[in-house]
């Protein structure tokens, strides 16, 4: 009996793959349109702009959109291992080849003792919530890796180590993979893997870490949480600008520092709590390394200058490792971030139009998605605080004086 259930279980499970994944492939391959911007041009425009420079030794240094560690060149340069296909045909296969993995990963996880297969229903539901974006940029790449390294976990955590380090020089942020790891041999990997790819890029592709000074005068991106106060304020007169800059959609104007500035002290205030719960925590369980990496993640998304569709494929990966374990607390803020994702194809692409010209209609679908992602920030830090730091002792009550003891008053 069991085993017939797990067989239909499995059975139902690619079924709904299979048939979402389709359609995102529908509409990646443009057979059918979706809706709004075309989110495809970042593939055929920008990345193959970037695959043509790459191919021949160097970085875009020219270009400042190029914001990305150096192992970005590799899923960049990917789609030249199907040269029978056009640049982004091979790109979009290739995405949907990696979503196949990460669903074989958490599925086979889920069938270990004390875990669930809950983690893989998230991947499968989650993703296509976002719509063709989650095809249409390499962040499914990247998360892959994070999915593999959290999983590794306990049993392999030299291997934890390499694929965070790897990961972080794909896209910086799994560096937050290695926020509950305890043991030496984790950090020892990470640092002997990053050093040595870091060299590596540094010595073969000039250029490897300009990405660096890109990002000096950044605005606030239209979607991020800070952005609120100029999408109100615009209908209060702010005379400032929105413009494509750095490759997004941005605010420019009057007191546009001061809340960029407001958003990295947030990000500090997050590290500072993050390292605070690291030196307070005493419980480390196996799902505490996927929780604190999830819980990190979302601290650190909700307090950037730029919120964009794709990093919710991070979030959704890192929300199915936790559901993988039957004892992750991260149930609640997996759903807020679930919610949040369908919230986000509302905005991007459907609603594009109306965020960036701030009407109400987008006002509210932003209120709406980056309010799930605070409260399933502030959520899963509270969640994470109460299962691994131990109550503080309640302080002893002074000893009640007896009727013996107590001072006579003189009369």
């Amino acid at each position: 009996m069991e085993t017939n259930a797990a067989r239909c279980s499995l059975a139902r499970l690619l079924t709904v793959w299979a048939g979402t994944r389709a359609v995102l492939l529908l509409l990646v391959f443009r057979v059918f349109a979706f809706p709004g911007p075309d989110v495809t041009s970042d593939v055929s425009v920008i990345y193959r702009g970037w695959y043509e420079v790459l191919r021949q030794g160097t970085f875009p240094l020219d270009d400042v959109t190029w914001q990305y560690p150096p192992a970005a060149a590799l899923p960049i340069l990917s789609p030249g291992l199907l040269p029978f296909l056009s640049y982004p045909h091979a790109f979009f296969v290739l995405a949907f080849l990696t979503d196949l993995v990460v669903l074989a990963l958490l599925r086979y996880a889920g069938t270990w003792p004390d875990r669930s297969p809950r983690g893989a229903w998230v991947w499968v539901a989650g993703m296509p919530l976002l719509g063709p974006t989650v095809y249409a940029r390499y962040d499914v790449m990247v998360t892959a890796v994070a999915v593999a390294a959290l999983l590794a976990g306990a049993r392999h955590p030299r291997l934890t180590g390499a694929l965070a380090a790897f990961g972080a020089l794909l896209k910086v942020w799994p560096a937050l993979l290695l926020v509950g790891a305890v043991r030496r041999r984790t950090w020892a990997s990470a640092a002997v893997t990053a050093a040595g790819l870091a060299a590596l890029f540094t010595v073969s592709m000039p250029g490897a870490f300009a990405f660096l000074t890109f990002q000096r005068d950044r605005g606030t991106e239209v979607e991020s949480l800070g952005s609120l106060v100029f999408h109100v304020a615009r209908h209060f007169g702010w005379d400032g600008q929105v413009l494509l800059n750095y490759g997004s959609i941005e605010f420019l104007g009057p007191h546009v520092d001061q809340v960029s500035s407001a958003a990295l002290a947030l990000t500090g205030a997050a590290f500072g709590w993050l390292l605070l719960w690291r030196l307070r925590a005493a419980t480390f369980t196996p799902h505490t390394l996927a929780d604190a990496a999830f819980t990190a993640v979302l601290l650190f998304t909700v307090t950037s200058r730029v919120i964009s569709p794709q990093y919710l494929v991070w979030l959704i990966g890192l929300a199915a490792v936790c559901l993988t374990h039957r004892a992750s607390r991260m149930g609640a803020p997996a759903l807020m971030v679930v919610l949040a994702s369908f919230v986000t194809v509302l905005e991007f692409p459907l609603g594009f139009t109306h965020v960036v010209t701030s009407d109400w209609y987008g006002i509210t679908l932003l209120v709406l998605r980056n309010g799930l992602l605070a409260a399933a920030a502030l959520t899963a830090a509270r969640r994470l605080w109460r299962s691994t730091v131990p109550p503080a002792p309640a302080a002893p009550f002074p000893p009640q004086p007896t009727r013996e003891q107590e001072t006579p008053v003189s009369s």
